[in-house]
């Protein structure tokens, strides 16, 4: 009896021990790597790639604008960079890392970079959340319990998660420039901050509004889970993968006649802006680099377009990647009614399309000393960056850039190919309009077909626009819209069949909708 008493109390121990686990060591189910996929996709490629000599031959124009943006801007020194891929085809700089010394600036100086450090961040904790080691929809009391202590704004707000967090909508309110200033607080800081109370601005998951305190939290998040610094984390786990060894956290690191001096312009004068020292926001904005280093993390960006089945190199997936690049809270901006735009905030990232459906990604950055900014363009394969040392100050002239770019040199981006399955479907389409052959309709129509407008009213409709249209000369190729969607031309005598056509989801893809109209020869 007293060793079935033991055994008893020896199971229950072990029980006890293994339901006694911290709440912050999640292990979930990493996301799964191995699935089927198609042999046939063609993914977007550029039908004439000439981007790298068109973007070389602007260097010099491209230096003017930026020696013009420096006198216009009163900024001491600049250094920017331009990526096509993974290879940086232009980088530069114009004037002073140091005012008082004169030393100029160059691609190798070190920059602090301030708010682009955020999608590191953002980047560590979708590497955690990939190896099943935290969730998005975790809450943050789970990593940091004085969360759970916090006064919400309404009674039906929703409990704060690292998604959050990640999307700025957690009802934190703006926290520029005071957040720029606790820059080198320590992590106790940061928990007193929050064990004290944070005010709210917003109910959590109902509006965007930037939060350098969110971050923070989200590197607090990184330690927690990983059992190191956030810094150390990112180091080794992004930068050092990365390749970029010049990219580091503590200013008193670099050697000083690399390290980019920080100023304001203040009483017709250049100030100098005291450095700070890295701490708990450095999660929110403490990177330091330079524009040969910065340049590999953009190209990393790149790398996850167009979707494709090559092999991921990492340091995350490039599914991951493009999660990221997602804009979330999209809002739709009117301040030129002339050319709307919508822009919303991914994860560390800030997302826009314009009015002539341009898309970039990127962040700015903003500290006491500094202003930096990089944007990219998915669709291009192409990279922008700029870091300065005057504080709170644009760093390059974006639009002009822009401009010189897809309109002066016109950049063209990728194009899908057409699909073996539209091309197929495409012959057989014109086949089926001149013939309507009911063993051709039985093989490629969908079953909703002759539902949604009968057999002989397609046929009379179809039959008239032919008579209309004469005889068809030549065909052009599918102008795709995706893998089972597309459009054609046929020329014929007395002008032009536009032919739309959509494909079912089912593993043969039939047509499901087939619009045809005609414009005559003016």
């Amino acid at each position: 009896m007293k060793i079935l008493n033991f055994l008893f109390s020896y199971i229950f121990f072990i029980l006890l021990l293994f339901s006694c686990k911290p709440n912050n060591t999640t292990n979930l189910n990493p996301q799964n790597s191995s699935r089927a996929y198609s042999n046939f996709y063609k993914a977007p490629i550029f039908k004439s790639d000439d981007r790298k000599e068109k973007i070389k031959n602007i260097a010099p124009e491209l230096q003017k604008l930026i020696i013009e943006h420096a006198k216009s801007a009163i900024i001491p020194g600049i250094a920017y960079g331009i990526v096509v891929d993974n290879e940086l085809v232009i980088s530069s700089a114009t004037g002073f890392i140091n005012v008082e010394k004169a030393s100029p600036s160059n691609p190798s100086s070190y920059f602090r970079i301030a708010s682009m450090t955020k999608s590191f961040t953002a980047m560590a904790i979708m590497k955690l959340r990939d190896e099943g080691k935290l969730s998005l929809e975790d809450q943050v009391s789970k990593y940091i319990p004085e969360m759970s202590t916090l006064e919400y704004l309404t009674k039906d707000a929703s409990i704060i998660d690292i998604e959050n967090l990640l999307t700025m909508t957690a009802g934190f309110p703006e926290d520029n420039p005071w957040g720029d200033r606790q820059l080198e607080e320590s992590d106790k800081m940061l928990i007193d901050l929050i064990e004290s109370g944070i005010s709210f601005s917003n109910a959590p998951s109902f509006e965007f509004e930037y939060s350098n305190t969110g971050y923070a939290m989200l590197g607090n998040i990184v330690s927690q889970v990983s059992g190191i610094s956030f810094q150390e984390y990112i180091t080794e786990n992004i930068l050092h993968p990365l390749g970029m060894n010049h990219t580091i956290w503590e200013y008193d690191s670099i050697p000083p006649d690399q390290l980019v001096m920080g100023y304001r312009w203040e009483n017709e004068e250049w100030k100098l802006e005291p450095l700070l020292h890295d701490g708990s926001y450095g999660a929110m904005g403490g990177l330091i680099t330079t524009i040969e280093d910065f340049s590999k993390y953009v190209s990393f960006h790149l790398s996850a377009w167009p979707p494709r089945s090559d092999e991921d190199m990492g340091p995350i997936k490039r599914s991951t990647l493009r999660e990221m690049q997602t804009p979330q809270y999209s809002r739709l901006n009117l301040n030129d009614k002339t050319c709307p735009s919508i822009s919303g905030y991914g994860f560390g990232l800030g997302i826009g399309t314009t009015c002539d459906g341009l898309i970039r990604v990127g962040h700015g950055g903003a500290l006491p000393g500094f202003g930096s900014d990089y944007r990219f363009y998915p669709e291009y394969g192409v990279g922008i960056m700029a870091f300065c040392n005057r504080t709170y100050t644009s760093a390059y002239p974006r639009e002009k850039i822009e401009k010189l770019l897809f309109e002066t040199i016109g950049l063209e981006p990728r194009k899908l190919p057409v699909s073996d399955i539209l091309v197929e479907r495409q012959t057989q389409i014109m086949e089926l309009i001149q013939n309507w052959d009911p063993n051709l309709e039985a093989i490629i129509l969908a079953e909703n077909f002759f539902m949604d407008k009968s057999r002989d009213i397609r046929m009379s409709e179809m039959q008239g626009l032919l008579i209309q249209a004469g005889e068809i000369k030549n065909i052009d190729e599918v102008r795709p819209d995706n893998q089972l969607r597309g459009r054609f031309k046929a020329n014929t005598q007395n002008g032009i069949i536009d032919i739309f056509f959509t494909l079912t989801p089912e593993k043969d893809p039939k047509i499901q909708q087939l619009d045809v109209s005609f414009q005559p020869n003016k």
